[in-house]
């Protein structure tokens, strides 16, 4: 079986006032290449550091996370851009870190995000909204074998958002997705399996369906 990422016997937790906060316990688990995920849960489940441990962004307290394909940043997560670092000096700064074509990535970034004048500017002066249209045309600047996906939100008026749209389908043709989200008709759309988180443990369905009815169940 070809995976895209695999867990092993991975503990994460967070310690507040005094307690353990427990997010994955001892957990092993592969996402096989060629099917997409739905990390399911309900709040508080640990369905976003799941997704950030995946990317790197965050290390587990024990165990290891093996990707062995190219794994892309949470989709549309901003968190990384250097707040003094122009737009511009952003993208050329992650493209140089993922190997990319700094010329290209630049170019089809500032073409996409319509960010005009403000590609100059620090990240420091920009809205939500404008941070979030650069963060996800750099996501579709850079080609990934498996995206993740952290809550798909609206980006930009209705125009702009089928533009998204149109550049994410176009990505999804040729790599797999590990989605996080609250909407069952996203989760419907993109994914065929599912993992349930609860209380620190994965429950796997071959069939996003049943994740879908177990995550209900849970919700009740």
């Amino acid at each position: 079986m070809e995976t895209t990422v695999e867990l092993r016997n991975v503990t994460k937790y967070y310690k507040t006032e005094g307690r353990k906060k427990m997010i994955l316990d001892k957990v092993s688990l592969a996402f096989e290449r060629g099917y997409s995920y739905a990390i399911l849960g309900v709040n508080g489940a640990g369905k976003s550091t799941t997704l950030r441990l995946i990317s790197g962004s965050e290390l587990p307290n024990s165990g290891k996370i093996k990707r062995n394909v190219r794994v892309s940043w949470p989709l549309g997560f901003a968190g990384g851009f250097h707040p003094m670092m122009s737009g511009r000096d952003n993208l050329k700064f992650v493209a140089r870190a993922y190997g990319a074509d700094v010329g290209e990535v630049t170019e089809f970034v500032e073409d996409f995000a319509e960010l005009g004048d403000y590609i100059k500017a620090p990240i420091k002066t920009y809205s939500s909204g404008m941070s979030a249209r650069l963060a996800f045309g750099l996501s579709m600047a850079i080609e990934f074998d498996c995206y993740l996906i952290d809550e798909i939100t609206a980006v930009g008026d209705a125009r702009f958002q089928a533009k998204c749209r149109k550049a994410f389908l176009r990505r999804q043709e040729t790599a797999d997705l590990i989605v996080v989200s609250h909407s069952m008709s996203t989760v419907k759309s993109y994914c065929q399996r599912g993992i349930v988180l609860v209380d620190g443990h994965p429950i796997y369905f071959d069939d996003v369906e049943n994740a879908i009815e177990t995550y209900y169940r849970l919700n009740r």
